[in-house]
């Protein structure tokens, strides 16, 4: 089989290179803190989609830094309370997407939420305000101000809000709160789970945002991660703040949070992935103490795994 990465054998012992802050697990804590401490003053409009099955919601919540944040929120008319719920996380620059795409979980009796990450293409709002480059990436955004201005800080940080909202909902069974997406979706579920730990099953899908140091020597920080190339050739052109920039970088690489999930875990990885390369993959996972389970598609990159969805729904409806 041809290969793009290390040999399965090396893959499923590799434990990631990018640093980990000395003041990581620190950081994370003060900054849970502040979510908690953040009034969420969560609303709730009426979609003008609706379907006989399922009331659809604008809901909106206030999240760190002042951000208005929406998800599309949709529930089951009919489903005796209390009921599952699940949580679902977009690719990349993009958004919730269709409310069709909340469907299939509805018409099993689930509450879904799916969020638009905060300056990405949805309705959530950017209220933050750094120095440095806000130019061709979220990655990077914040990463010449102070750590907790970058920017995935604060989304990672509204998915486990997020969470917190949907566990807290009175339909909704918190002993059955589920996380599920792919690339960043995958990465975000990720961070929700380990910064709300009460997520019971957790399906992330070739997650991104693992492992940036090792992207970068894999000559890889292109496509979904060219800000990273970016930033190197405008500011750091002679690579002399290398070690400080991955270091800083660390605080937002979800393969440090990885030990903190508690839930269950089911995730999907092919391969070919030349967009989230699948050792860097392999780093989260191999960090995860919790139970869990890996789906490994040998032919397959960074796109749809054949038959991964159905698995991911049968593994939330296992009791």
């Amino acid at each position: 089989m041809p290969a793009i990465d290390m040999p399965l054998h090396e893959l499923k012992t590799y434990t990631g290179i990018n640093p980990k802050p000395a003041d990581f697990d620190a950081y994370w804590d003060r900054a849970v803190t502040e979510m908690r401490q953040t009034d969420a003053a969560v609303e709730l409009i009426p979609s003008a989609f609706q379907t006989p099955q399922a009331e659809c919601f604008d809901l909106y919540f206030t999240g760190v830094k002042g951000a208005r944040v929406h998800a599309q929120y949709a529930r089951p008319r009919n489903a005796a309370a209390p009921h599952p719920a699940v949580v679902q996380f977009h690719g990349y620059t993009g958004h919730s997407g269709d409310w069709t795409e909340r469907l299939a979980y509805v018409s099993l009796g689930y509450s879904v939420f799916a969020m638009d990450c905060r300056g990405q293409g949805g309705k959530s709002e950017d209220s933050g305000s750094v120095k440095g480059n806000t130019h061709h990436g979220h990655i990077i955004r914040g990463l010449d101000d102070e750590p907790d201005q970058l920017l995935f800080r604060h989304i990672f940080l509204d998915t486990a809000q997020l969470a917190g909202i949907a566990l807290n909902m009175p339909e909704v069974d918190p002993s059955r709160v589920y996380a599920m997406g792919g690339s960043q979706g995958g990465a975000l579920t990720i961070a929700c789970a380990a910064l709300e730990p009460r997520i019971a099953k957790l399906a992330p899908v070739f997650p991104f945002l693992s492992d940036y140091r090792r992207v970068w020597e894999m000559d890889l920080a292109k496509d979904a991660y060219h800000e990273l190339r970016t930033y190197f050739r405008h500011f750091d052109p002679q690579h002399e703040r290398e070690d400080e920039i991955f270091t800083q970088l660390g605080y937002i690489d979800i393969q440090h949070l990885a030990d903190r999930i508690q839930g269950e875990v089911l995730m999907g990885v092919g391969l070919m992935d030349t967009i989230c390369p699948p050792s860097t993959q392999f780093a989260a996972y191999n960090k995860m103490t919790s139970k869990k389970r890996l789906e490994i598609f040998p032919d397959f990159g960074h796109e749809g795994l054949p038959g991964l969805n159905d698995k991911i729904m049968q593994f939330f409806l296992a009791e």
